[in-house]
């Protein structure tokens, strides 16, 4: 079993920053491929960013240069740095972990946007 939890939601003002993360624990696995997806309210949820054991990222269309995400490997834990926030970021972003054996998600953190 995998453990997956996401942090660094908060409150924050257009054009500000936020990084959040998105920790993997749990007895022996090996984590391939890291997504994050968000929902904002009245939204499914969408895809934002993927990232692969190798580092190799792929954004979705909307992130528009404003997203990075990337991963430590020895630490299971992956990021998702997001400038320039808008206030249509408001979401709750969550973490999806792939190991070889299965897919596990984490709670979410909950981003606002607002002035």
């Amino acid at each position: 079993q995998v453990h997956v939890v996401e942090s660094g939601g908060g409150l924050a003002q257009p054009g500000g920053s936020l990084r959040l993360s998105c920790a993997a624990s749990g007895n022996r696995f090996d984590v391939t491929v890291v997504t994050w997806f968000r929902q904002a309210p009245g939204k499914q949820r969408e895809l934002v960013a993927t990232i692969t054991g190798g580092g190799r990222a792929n954004y979705a269309d909307f992130t528009k240069g404003r997203f990075t995400i990337s991963r430590d490997n020895a630490e299971n834990t992956a990021y998702l740095q997001i400038n320039s926030l808008k206030l249509e970021d408001t979401a709750v972003y969550y973490c999806r972990i792939q190991t070889r054996a299965d897919f596990y998600w984490g709670q979410g953190t909950r981003v606002t946007v607002s002035l």
